[in-house]
């Protein structure tokens, strides 16, 4: 019975030394943790900690970057092409309402991405660059391309002008759909591209629906869409008046957006970023950092 006692005892004690060692563990834990979060958000020396290889920043009004990293390096820019695509579209003036049906030409040989437009659908090109911006639909684009002036190779041609007109010394292009590697821009390059896109009321308005359902016709289905952004379907904090994502190996995950941040326009380009969230992740540390900056700024001012 003393025995009993003695062991009872003894597992109490050691089951409130545990618990006491347990919930002195939580209160060191707990900032180290509130630290961490904050070093994710910016750097030692206050700047955005981004994790893209290649980022630019860049003030609308003032026509000045407001941060960088690796600005001027061409890289592959994916889907990201598909904004110059639609502008030289517009440029050229065709008719949106024309009928323009899903041809073989259209799919995909080169990376072989999936489509939801079936060949021998037909479309009006208004629902084609709707879709070739806001779902980056790949099948929409090509057939936005085969039936320009002169075709494909016409449209090309039209893209790599444009760009020398806009002044993009380190942008190429070789297809509409931006699945070629050989699509290249700097982050310099792209801020101007999509200050340039920003201009166009069908790219701002297409770029930033967050969702649609197309109706095929002689069918009764529809089939929905979404934007391949998350910050655009989920809005939140965001004032975005432009966006387009993009992926290939290559690439890596891409995303430009012209966005109202603390009461200023902002252009921001992130290129080759790796894993789902890291682009969605760096987008919203630059905004935090951009209103930091502005609160900071306008605390000197009053000071």
């Amino acid at each position: 019975m003393k025995l009993s006692r003695i062991l009872l005892a003894t597992y109490s004690i050691a089951a409130l030394l545990a618990s006491m060692a347990a919930a002195h563990a939580d209160t060191v834990k707990k900032p180290a943790a509130r630290a961490t979060k904050v070093s994710a958000d910016f750097t030692k020396t206050g700047e955005p900690n981004v994790m893209s290889h290649a980022v630019m920043v860049y003030d609308q009004t003032t026509g000045q970057p407001l941060f960088s990293k690796n600005a001027d390096s061409a890289l592959p820019i994916a889907s990201i092409t598909k904004l110059m695509t639609s502008m030289v579209v517009l440029d050229a003036m065709q008719q949106m309402d024309e009928t323009i049906t899903i041809d073989r030409d259209d799919i995909d040989t080169l990376k072989g991405s999936h489509s939801r437009l079936p060949v021998g659908t037909p479309f009006h090109r208004d629902d084609l660059m709707r879709l070739a911006l806001m779902a980056s639909d790949n099948r929409a684009a090509a057939a936005l391309g085969r039936t320009y002036p002169g075709s494909t190779p016409a449209m090309v041609e039209a893209m790599n002008a444009k760009a020398r007109t806009l002044g993009l010394e380190n942008t190429r292009f070789v297809d509409p759909t931006g699945l070629a590697p050989g699509n290249v821009a700097s982050p310099a390059d792209l801020a101007r591209m999509v200050d340039a896109a920003s201009k166009y009321e069908r790219i701002r308005e297409y770029t930033t629906t967050p969702a649609l359902n197309v109706t095929l016709p002689n069918a009764k289905r529809s089939i929905g869409f979404q934007n391949t952004n998350a910050l655009v379907r989920s809005g939140g904090s965001w004032d975005i008046g432009l966006s387009k994502t993009g992926y290939i190996n290559e690439a890596g995950k891409c995303l430009v957006m012209q966005a109202m941040i603390a009461s200023r326009p902002v252009v921001i380009v992130l290129l080759d970023s790796w894993g789902k969230l890291t682009r969605i992740g760096d987008a919203n540390r630059i905004k935090k950092w951009i209103e930091k900056t502005q609160v900071a700024a306008i605390t000197a001012k009053t000071s």
